[in-house]
């Protein structure tokens, strides 16, 4: 059983039942996934970039991604339909705890000058998104086999009901917000 999903079980459900006087563990939110996405650009001129930018995306996430593709054409971005436009991979159970593991005690203090992440950006149902500028602060990116710096987004999908159980939520399973 991964760290995170013990001390879910063990201190924080407790925790949640007591502060907002929950009768029942299943009222007490869960985080459900958390996708990683990254556009791609100029993956439609180069597939190369879309490969590199796959591999390393399934490196971090320990699971294989998708191609995501465009709906629609658009003329003005040069995109036509079903063109390959980025990555995402979404993960579950184990997997998602194992990653959100590694975010939080290995990627973000290899972060030069880090302090903390927004505390902002969480939706109206206590769902949060953070966007990373570079993959190298992952310990699985080799500095030396990356094509390009990338960037990518990270949601983390919650049960929560609101912004304020969304934020102790993701506190307690020791994301470090900026106070």
């Amino acid at each position: 059983m991964q760290r995170l999903k013990k001390q879910y079980i063990e201190k924080i459900v407790p925790t949640f039942q007591q502060k907002f006087q929950y009768k029942n563990i299943h009222q007490v939110p869960q985080i459900k996934k958390i996708v990683l996405n990254r556009g791609v650009g100029d993956a439609s001129q180069n597939t190369k970039i879309l490969e590199s930018s796959l591999k390393e995306l399934s490196l971090i996430a320990g699971q294989k991604g998708i191609i995501t593709r465009s709906k629609k054409a658009i003329a003005g971005f040069k995109i036509r339909q079903e063109m390959p436009v980025g990555v995402c991979v979404t993960l579950r159970g184990d997997r998602m705890y194992g990653f959100l593991d590694r975010l939080v005690h290995l990627a973000f203090p290899r972060v030069r000058d880090f302090q903390g992440i927004q505390s902002k950006s969480f939706d109206k149902h206590g769902n949060y998104s953070l966007g990373l500028e570079e993959q190298l602060m992952f310990p699985e990116i080799e500095y030396d086999k990356i094509d390009q710096i990338q960037g990518m987004d990270i949601s983390i999908v919650t049960t929560a009901k609101n912004q304020e159980e969304g934020l102790t939520l993701l506190k307690e399973f020791g994301l470090p917000f900026k106070s």
